[in-house]
């Protein structure tokens, strides 16, 4: 038997903050079992908010200057959360960082917040840049929370992440197969109404417009869904495709909600489908709180849709990097070829290791 005590971080596209989770991870009889033993979101105030939205219009040395801070601010963060829950045994950190873009086919993605500065004033071993490799070997780089899915939830026929973007993951004729769905809460915080607010508490004001059915065929129409597996989305083609078409409808704000819900809900629909009756479907992320969202998927599919703890909704996605980071310390592959299109099965991550006395 083999464990592993890790600090999974995740810093999502929709800007709702940095989730940071305290992982154990036990291998015996050939499979894995996980406990996540404490987990803290930490919300980004509006000057960090404001940096990360601008980030890519940037120049270089801005985002190589900012890498180092967010960095610095992410270690602050971690040392905070080992003193406040008293954790006195973390084996490395594994950390997504911040992703800035994500472009595969132009061989590129970046991912922010140095892990050098990490393990500098954390004085813990970490482990990060995860989709590279991928990315450097063809694939899209994304997803990477399939490979978890696998080996730690094998219990469900899919799993649904709705963030920032919504992505899910699945079994076909004993292969691993996942992609991004579509853009989620990264759009639908982009259209509230008040732009003090974090997010549609459960859906209310989604619920309160009316779904236009011109915009809603558009969006459904476009080029992406009708692309085949593999395939991601990131911040740029959202900003491309989704907002532009959006701006050529003069709704309010409820009714751009009350649509993209639509859009959502049906894509997911679609996407959660398979032969057998009654497919379970785990659903994770932010979304999973947006209620009205949740009734129009059920309302789209008969599949079962199963919404955890409220612990595993927000902290699945940093409990897998944690894993992640596992593997990758075990030279292991962390990252399926039948899921990012890359030549073959890769193990990711680069590592820092803490000086040692």
């Amino acid at each position: 038997m083999q464990n592993y005590h890790v600090i999974g971080l995740m810093s999502g596209t929709s800007l709702d903050g940095v989730d940071l989770a305290y992982c154990k991870f036990i291998f015996k009889n050939n499979s894995w079992e996980y406990q996540i033993i404490h987990a803290k979101c930490i919300q980004y105030d509006q000057l960090w908010k404001k940096k990360l939205a601008n980030a890519e219009n940037e120049n270089a040395l801005a985002i190589s200057m900012l890498d180092v801070e967010l960095g610095k601010y992410f270690a602050i963060l971690i040392n905070n959360f080992i003193e406040e829950n008293n954790i006195n045994a973390v084996d490395f950190i594994a950390s997504h960082g911040h992703t800035i873009f994500h472009q595969p086919e132009h061989n590129l993605t970046l991912q922010i917040g140095s892990c050098a500065s990490i393990s500098a004033n954390t004085g813990i071993s970490t482990v990060c840049d995860f989709r590279t490799m991928d990315v450097s070997m063809g694939g899209q780089g994304a997803p990477l929370v399939p490979i978890g899915d696998r080996d730690l939830f094998s219990n469900f026929d899919f799993c649904l992440n709705i963030g920032g973007i919504a992505n899910v993951s699945f079994n076909l004729n004993g292969e691993r197969l996942a992609y991004d769905i579509c853009p989620a809460n990264m759009m639908l915080n982009y259209y509230l109404p008040d732009k003090h607010m974090m997010f549609d508490h459960s859906g209310v004001i989604a619920r309160s417009g009316s779904c236009n059915s011109d915009l809603l065929a558009e969006l459904n129409m476009l080029a992406y869904y009708n692309q085949e597996p593999p395939k991601s989305l990131g911040k740029e083609w959202v900003l491309a495709n989704i907002y532009t078409l959006v701006s050529k409808f003069k709704l309010n704000n409820q009714d751009i909600l009350a649509t993209l819900v639509e859009h959502i809900a049906m894509q997911i629909a679609k996407s959660c489908r398979n032969t057998s009756k009654n497919p379970k479907v785990l659903i994770t992320g932010g979304g999973a709180y947006h209620h009205y969202l949740i009734e129009r998927i059920n309302f789209h599919t008969s599949a079962q849709i199963i919404i955890p703890a409220a612990e595993l909704i927000e902290f699945k996605e940093a409990l897998i990097f944690a894993f992640l980071g596992v593997l990758r310390m075990r030279n292991e592959n962390n990252c399926l070829a039948s899921v990012t299109g890359a030549k073959k099965d890769n193990c990711g991550g680069a590592v820092y290791f803490a000086n040692q006395k």
